[in-house]
């Protein structure tokens, strides 16, 4: 684990809001040259503090108006693996995360749909007929809002 000053914490919460900041643009910010940013932004990336930047896309201005998260029981564990169900469960384009969880179901999905018999019928046509299943239970987002988390 690395340590992690109060200027560290400002990056990383500057950059979890927007990620697209320049060195330049955050070393102004905080009182650094945009070298001396550069670096400090390295070596957090070089520590996987930082591990990635991704490009986050708004599903309802795409036409899918509806966010399922979805619990997965698997019927047949004994018979299907776990990696059979999750290399299916990844080729369909409005699965949008897969979590392997531990309590009442064994996975966690977050599906998008255009709207809700578009739902239906990921549902029955693609998810219902995955290796294992055996029981689902859906939650629909009515809203979400986004924090950055801990940066303790």
């Amino acid at each position: 684990m690395i340590a992690l000053d109060d200027l560290d914490r400002k990056v990383l919460r500057a950059l979890s809001e927007d990620a697209t900041q320049s060195a330049s643009a955050l070393g102004r910010r905080f009182g650094l040259s945009q070298p001396a940013m550069w670096k400090r932004i390295r070596r957090l990336e070089e520590a996987g503090v930082i591990a990635g930047r991704r490009l986050e896309l708004d599903a309802e201005r795409l036409g899918f108006g509806v966010t399922v998260f979805l619990g997965v029981k698997l019927g047949t564990k004994g018979r299907v693996s776990l990696e059979d169900f999750e290399r299916a469960v990844t080729a369909i384009p409005e699965v949008q995360t897969v979590e392997h969880v531990l309590g009442l179901y064994d996975y966690r999905l977050r599906v998008v749909a255009r709207d809700l018999s578009d739902f239906e019928r990921v549902l029955r046509r693609r998810i219902m007929t995955l290796p294992g299943v055996g029981s689902v239970e859906a939650n629909v987002l009515l809203s979400e809002e986004r924090r950055p988390g801990p940066l303790g």
